[in-house]
């Protein structure tokens, strides 16, 4: 299996539709691939400008018509009635088994290197966003991966995602595909 990490769209359309081609462009006949969005979906929040092509209604129709395929967790900035526009469920923090590792998905303003998840042990690996800068830390033997976002980046950082693949795990630009953090796990 593939798993490809987005976070923090906050409604733009233009970087989804980015993220999906390179979803696309990587599948090469792998039909086992899914996608984990790690929160903040639709709105950009009030202290937040708007980003590219800011239209949350139509990232819900990308998302809707990907639903076979991605999981949603929620961010500080997805509300209950974003629900309301989303044919799939926008979850709270989940892991899964991943070979000999257990691997945490969360937005991360309440899990991240800082507030480590609970029962988390040497080897495992935790993806968060949240931070908008894209990271890859450890600590106590944890990976923490910050995957960037999708929809804002601050000054200086480049919109970014995670491929996490059967012994890898790359970070990627969104923009150009260029390899940020590549790291044999």
């Amino acid at each position: 299996m593939k798993l490809f990490i987005g976070s923090d769209i906050h409604g733009s359309e233009a970087n989804l539709i980015r993220f999906f081609q390179a979803v696309d462009e990587s599948l090469a006949g792998d039909q086992d691939t899914k996608v984990v969005l790690l929160g903040d979906i639709y709105n950009h929040g009030p202290r937040n400008p708007f980003p590219e092509g800011y239209a949350p209604m139509k990232v819900a129709k990308l998302l809707n018509d990907a639903m076979t395929f991605i999981t949603v967790i929620k961010g500080n900035c997805d509300s209950e009635v974003d629900q309301m526009i989303s044919n799939f469920p926008i979850i709270s923090d989940f892991s899964m088994r991943w070979g000999e590792h257990t691997v945490y998905f969360t937005h991360g303003h309440k899990c991240n290197p800082e507030l480590p998840p609970t029962g988390a042990k040497s080897g495992d690996l935790v993806f968060y966003g949240h931070f908008h800068r894209s990271a890859v830390t450890e600590k106590d033997g944890v990976k923490y991966v910050c995957v960037g976002a999708l929809g804002l980046n601050p000054e200086g950082a480049e919109r970014s995602y995670a491929v996490l693949e059967e012994n890898r795990l790359t970070v990627l630009t969104l923009m150009d595909k260029k390899v940020l953090f590549d790291i044999e796990i």
